[in-house]
């Protein structure tokens, strides 16, 4: 049998680091009603038709079942002055959404005021994939606004150099 060669995480990560991302807030209402959100980098295009999109949770996450339990969930594209709605979504902070302006969107979904672009789905399948949850979303509805994303790499916001609407 072969042995597979071990990975060095820590150089893993570094290199994971040299790789830009979208920031996005995805959001939902847990059973009780409750908005429910984080921010997430592994957000991801899957398909055009059907129109599918594809995330990743930590299964430790503290809103691994509100989610895991939503029938939808929106993705919230954070536009380049949102870094603070960011670190605001990624700390255990109990109310994330104190002092954040938002409205609804389908079924009461909350939407961040001030994003890029939205992207509203309903839940479609849900997998376990290592220490990790991957969910896949059916896209319902979609806006954008000429706002330039946010971008995250080497452990850095930074925005993009051209208007990207």
């Amino acid at each position: 049998m072969r042995t597979l060669p071990t990975i060095d995480h820590a150089e893993l990560r570094r290199a994971l680091g040299r790789f830009p991302t979208g920031v996005t807030v995805i959001t939902t209402l847990d059973a009780d009603g409750v908005f429910v959100g984080l921010t997430v980098n592994s957000f991801n295009s899957l398909s055009l038709d059907p129109p599918l999109v594809l995330w990743s949770l930590g299964t430790r996450s503290s809103t691994r079942r509100a989610f895991e339990d939503a029938g939808r969930f929106a993705v919230n594209i954070l536009a380049e002055d949102q870094a603070a709605i960011s670190q605001r979504f990624a700390s255990s902070a109990r109310n994330r959404f104190h002092g954040v302006d938002t409205h609804a969107g389908l079924g009461g979904t909350p939407l961040i005021d001030g994003c890029a672009a939205y992207i509203e789905c309903r839940a479609q399948s849900m997998q376990v994939a290592g220490d990790h949850l991957l969910f896949i979303g059916r896209v319902e509805r979609v806006r954008t606004a000429h706002r330039r994303p946010l971008v995250y790499v080497g452990g850095r916001y930074c925005s993009v150099g051209a208007d990207a609407g």
